[in-house]
């Protein structure tokens, strides 16, 4: 059975940092490409960024090009996403997500390949 679990969530204040962590069970991540996603209240889910299997190419939002890094270590079975310079409009539910389509496939900002997806973890920023 395929597991996602983000963590390192919670409450920052503007301007500061957090990293956030997906590690999967079930799963060998090392041949996938992977995202980030997040929600916010009353909107809908929205691509954060995404990073290929090999971690060489990456591809962010433009609300969060230079302030966010995605990043991976297949040998943890694990994805990153270390969240700098945070702003209240980050605020969400952010979710990690595997994209089940070959490896060598363009990295997409669509939710359609992606198939397998974590709980969420909540990210707060006060301003």
């Amino acid at each position: 059975q395929v597991q996602l679990a983000e963590s390192g969530g919670g409450l920052v204040q503007a301007g500061g940092s957090l990293r956030l962590s997906c590690a999967a069970s079930g799963i060998s991540l090392s041949v996938y490409n992977m995202g980030w996603f997040r929600q916010a209240p009353g909107k809908e889910r929205e691509f954060v960024a995404a990073i290929k299997w090999s971690a060489v190419t990456t591809t962010y939002a433009d609300s969060v090009k230079g302030r966010f890094t995605i990043s991976r270590d297949n040998a943890k079975n694990t994805m990153y996403l270390q969240m700098n310079s945070l702003k209240p409009e980050d605020t969400a539910v952010y979710y990690c997500a595997v994209d089940r389509r070959s490896r060598y496939y363009t990295l997409t900002a669509s939710q359609i390949p992606y198939d397998y997806w974590g709980q969420g973890t909540q990210v707060t920023v006060s301003s």
